[in-house]
């Protein structure tokens, strides 16, 4: 039986005080015998912890209670074993780095697209004013290797702060399409979307959540593989049950 809660979540938000958010979190998750990481920077929250499920979501309610982070959503799924090492709590610049300041989602959050709304726009290969519809994955390549949406756009970025030279080089090939940028869990993406609006692309969306979400919500539907996650359980399937298990 699958004993170990396994949740991943982000918010971006002002955080106006991230060192002393780092202090009082590490000692609530270490106290709660928690393990994994959380990432903190003045522009939101990202995080990826395992436990016995009490414990996690006393964990998660004291994040909610912080200003800005009250509508954090967490995306949940089981292991038989803790798949993390150890707890790390980290202050950094961005809580995902793509080297790019102007981009700031806490300020306002990218357009979403949720995972039954672009289940069907697959599935027509267009959306409701019938534009076709394409999907880009702002992963890393070696992710990508692993598993992705069908005819999916891959750049093959070996980091994410590749993408802004990425969107550069190719931006002529997403005009007047729909693009459906996508990732793990919903956070490179949403940072990727504000960067195509920057760069004038108008009809373009992240998918809510992220893959881990779309497996939840839609299945497999469209998409061949497994999800690569940044832990021991290594890659999970569409039932978000890891390869290793």
């Amino acid at each position: 039986m699958d004993a170990v809660l396994n949740v991943s979540g982000y918010r971006f938000a002002r955080l106006d005080e991230p060192q002393h958010l780092r202090d009082l979190l590490h000692a609530e998750a270490s106290a709660l015998g928690l393990r994994g990481t959380i990432l903190l920077a003045h522009e939101g929250i990202n995080l990826f912890l395992a436990g016995h499920a009490p414990q996690v979501d006393a964990l998660l309610a004291l994040v909610r209670r912080q200003p800005g982070l009250q509508a954090l959503e967490a995306k949940r799924s089981w292991s038989r074993a803790q798949p993390f090492r150890r707890l790390l709590v980290k202050v950094k610049r961005e809580i995902i780095r793509m080297n790019q300041p102007a981009i700031a989602p806490q300020a306002g959050r990218a357009p979403a697209v949720d995972a039954a709304k672009a289940r069907r726009w697959l599935d027509q290969g267009h959306d409701d004013e019938g534009r076709p519809v394409v999907t880009l994955d702002t992963r890393n390549a070696f992710e990508v290797d692993y598993g992705t949406f069908d005819g999916a756009i891959d750049w093959r970025l070996q980091k994410f702060s590749d993408f802004p030279a990425a969107l550069q080089a190719h931006r002529a090939e997403l005009e007047g399409k729909t693009v459906v940028s996508f990732c793990t869990g919903g956070i490179r993406c949403e940072k990727a979307v504000l960067a195509m609006q920057a760069a004038g692309l108008q009809h373009v969306w992240q998918l809510e959540g992220g893959i881990l979400k779309y497996f939840e919500e839609a299945g497999g539907s469209h998409f061949h593989g497994r999800c690569f996650v940044f832990d021991e359980r290594e890659a999970l399937d569409a039932g978000l049950a890891s390869v290793r298990e």
